[in-house]
């Protein structure tokens, strides 16, 4: 984002929860609070409205959940990027609002800090989980037996070599900017990379792209 302010949407049915969630982002000269709802569907049309860079959702609201929200914000606007802010850690909310297209998942319960360095993260095209949640995508991951990681081979596969290096370091959580300095490209050069790679992976975001090159034990060849 260079120096341009991030503008962000604060979705939450408790009027508590976004004062304080504008407190600890309005404390970074960077990040712009443009909106406020109290509702997915509110979040929904605040976003064709302003257009943020980040939208901050919580899971449990009225009318529309945030999960649903998200699904409904990104397949509608590809300026926005999703975090779900949330009390809750389980499992299945983790794997919904991944493959829903969220760009991070954060604890309500975790450092202030982390919302911050999510915000910057998930706006300059990275991905972002609160330490709990990446424990247990990754604990997820651990679990599945040698067919995933067979199916993620191939689908890996399909893609060129520069184009698994560049997957590998997507999945190792750098963003567009960074892997353009790792490559010595120009950033433009890796958006083409990535849309690419989304498309012949047949995914519809960097995380679930970022999960598959875990998987194909990309990883390790980023470093």
């Amino acid at each position: 984002m260079g120096n341009q302010v991030i503008r962000v949407l604060l979705a939450d049915d408790e009027p508590m929860m976004r004062a304080g969630a504008r407190a600890i982002l309005s404390a970074d000269q960077e990040i712009e609070v443009v909106a406020e709802a109290a509702d997915g569907c509110q979040a929904v049309e605040m976003v064709h409205r302003h257009q943020p860079d980040v939208a901050l959702l919580d899971v449990q609201m009225p009318l529309l959940d945030g999960l649903d929200a998200t699904s409904e914000i990104l397949r509608s606007s590809s300026r926005t990027a999703v975090i779900i802010f949330t009390t809750f850690s389980n499992d299945d909310y983790i794997a919904r609002a991944l493959s829903n297209g969220a760009s991070g998942f954060l604890l309500k319960s975790g450092d202030p800090r982390e919302l911050i360095a999510g915000v910057h993260a998930v706006a300059d095209g990275a991905a972002y989980l609160s330490p709990e949640a990446a424990h247990r995508v990754i604990r997820g991951l651990s679990l599945e037996n040698m067919s995933r990681k067979s199916a993620a081979r191939e689908q890996a596969a399909r893609l060129s070599g520069r184009e698994r290096v560049v997957l590998g370091l997507l999945g190792a959580g750098l963003s567009n900017a960074q892997i353009a300095r790792r490559l010595d490209l120009v950033e433009g050069t890796v958006k083409t990379h990535v849309s690419s790679i989304l498309r012949r992976l047949d995914v519809g975001n960097r995380v679930q792209a970022a999960i598959i090159a875990h998987e194909a034990d990309l990883i390790t060849a980023a470093d």
